[in-house]
């Protein structure tokens, strides 16, 4: 990742430059210059004497007309002939002239569009992807803009510029700049959009392993590293103690795998006279599929290459554990990781068979392909009962109707409590992650009725109910015994198919920089002695 400094400032009118602001000197190895245009008025389009089709002239930011003098060049110009008019993420890249000495080689014009956070996120990622291999680049972007404008175009820089790990016998691609100097930078800013970052990172990173190498004793084994290096509490539970204490579900979907299923907890605490007024407990429920074959009920071949990603959610949950102890939160945050890899194997359940979950709820199994909403289940009743949470979070990639329903840019959204729901809806407009919120339809209840047991676990066959990831969310209602509660389907944002503004091609990490702003909310308002709902 790129390491993020302060840059120099820019010299004032009438000052030399001297090798400060947008004038490095040589020596001070600055390889890319980064400067902002944004679109202009579309009324001058029109003004008089202006071609027929015409673009608006992009307006310069601070540096932008500085920087073209240096290098000599009709920024105007050159921005039609490109077709670039200044929106968010365009970028025109101007060499020094012929013979020119000491200019740095790539000056870039960036666009920032209407300066908008998410405008600045798509500008910081398309300025990393066009700096790969980079020393040093020096950037006014930014320079005048609030903490949260910064923070926004930084986020998308370190976040554009993530790469999935690749292994084999290919050269490696070039990597992120090795260096950014920011003009006018806020260290705030920067401190947490790193934070958010190293999150995101950690999240792509342990969803893209591949499923022969990340099995649940794999994540287990990361859950305990992360927790060791932040100083965190660790528990875990192999597959004896599973069995031992009753969780049904993990045990029954990892039943058909050699890799056998385990359940994660790692537990974040601030130190001592640090939480702040009716702070409570904040869990984090991540579902952990490390593949989905989909048991029995076997997936078609198309569904298959993506189920290594199927654990995004306790990846998710994990990155948010980190960052909370690196903000150093005035409440306790616990990740819990239900991990398990549903295969076909002599000992796999079946559709039919009743599973016994922790809290004593039987299952009538109706589709083993829906396992995820199984290990949810034993971990949901379990946080309600010995961890007792003021707010209860799950993340999953539980539905393929939510794909369906939302697409793969937002997550869908349910929960219990609205205050938690505004919360969350807050949470996705700061962070830039996009939910839309379904309802919880009691009348749909009848569909998870079982002549066997306490519960079905899908719609009976043939019912064509529709409404896959309601009935998902409905599922899961049924273990919180009213804690306030929040829900998130990840399974349509999880993956990017291909790089797209903040993320990188594979997996997306969607949902720890959405944890993360709503973690970070709920602590302004316990330090401020509001109730933290």
């Amino acid at each position: 990742m790129t390491a993020v400094s302060a840059g120099p400032p820019q010299p004032r009118a009438g000052e030399p430059a001297g090798g400060t602001g947008i004038e490095p000197r040589p020596d001070e190895g600055v390889d890319v210059l980064a400067v902002a245009i944004a679109p202009g008025p579309a009324a001058e389009s029109a003004q008089e004497g202006m071609a027929d089709g015409a673009r608006p002239v992009p307006e310069p930011r601070p540096g932008a007309v500085e920087a073209a003098v240096r290098y000599g060049i009709d920024v105007a110009a050159r921005a039609d002939a490109a077709g670039v008019s200044g929106r968010a993420g365009e970028h025109l890249v101007v060499e020094p002239p012929r013979g020119s000495q000491g200019l740095p080689g790539k000056l870039i014009y960036l666009g920032v569009g209407d300066e908008s956070h998410q405008h600045l996120r798509r500008a910081g990622a398309a300025l990393a992807r066009a700096t790969f291999g980079a020393q040093k680049i020096r950037t006014t972007v930014v320079d005048g803009l609030t903490p949260q404008a910064q923070q926004a175009f930084l986020e998308g820089f370190l976040l554009g510029g993530y790469r999935a790990p690749k292994t084999g016998l290919t050269d490696a691609a070039k990597p992120m700049a090795a260096q950014m100097e920011v003009a006018g930078l806020n260290p705030q800013a920067l401190a947490l959009a790193e934070t958010s970052a190293r999150a995101a990172w950690l999240a792509r990173d342990l969803t893209n392993t591949p499923p022969d190498i990340a099995t649940p004793a794999w994540m287990a084994a990361q859950g305990r590293a992360v927790a060791e290096s932040a100083g965190l509490e660790f528990e875990e539970w192999d597959p004896r103690r599973l069995a031992a204490e009753g969780f049904g579900g993990l045990n029954a979907v990892g039943s058909g795998s050699a890799n056998g299923p385990r359940l994660v907890r790692v537990t974040y605490r601030p130190a001592a006279g640090a939480a702040g007024k009716k702070s409570g407990r904040v869990v984090l429920v991540g579902k952990g599929i490390t593949f989905d074959s989909g048991g029995i009920s076997l997936k078609p071949r198309d569904s298959m290459p993506a189920m290594k990603m199927d654990m995004a959610g306790s990846a998710v949950v994990l990155a948010a554990v980190q960052a909370a102890a690196e903000l150093r939160l005035p409440f306790e945050v616990t990740a819990l990781l239900a991990l398990a890899e549903n295969a076909i194997g002599a000992a796999s359940y079946r559709p039919g068979d009743i599973v016994t979950t922790w809290n004593g709820t039987t299952v009538e199994i109706g589709n083993t392909d829906a396992e995820g909403r199984m290990v949810l289940a034993d971990a949901l009743a379990y946080a309600v009962d010995r961890l007792k949470p003021d707010a209860l979070i799950d993340v999953a990639t539980l539905t393929g109707a939510a794909v369906l329903g939302l697409g793969k840019r937002h997550a869908a959204l349910f929960g219990n409590d609205p205050a938690l729901l505004s919360a969350f809806e807050a949470a996705a407009s700061s962070s830039g992650e996009p939910l839309w919120q379904l309802p919880l339809v009691p009348d749909y209840d009848y569909l998870l009725e079982s002549d066997s047991a306490d519960l079905a676990h899908v719609a009976p066959v043939g019912a064509k109910a529709g409404a896959g990831a309601i009935l998902g969310a409905l599922f899961l209602e049924k273990f919180v015994a009213g804690t306030p509660w929040i829900h998130v389907d990840i399974a349509g944002p999880m993956e990017a198919a291909g790089d797209s503004h903040e993320y990188a091609k594979g997996a997306t990490g969607f949902g720890a920089r959405l944890l993360i702003a709503f973690l970070r909310a709920r602590a302004a308002r316990s330090l401020a002695g509001f109730d933290a709902s």
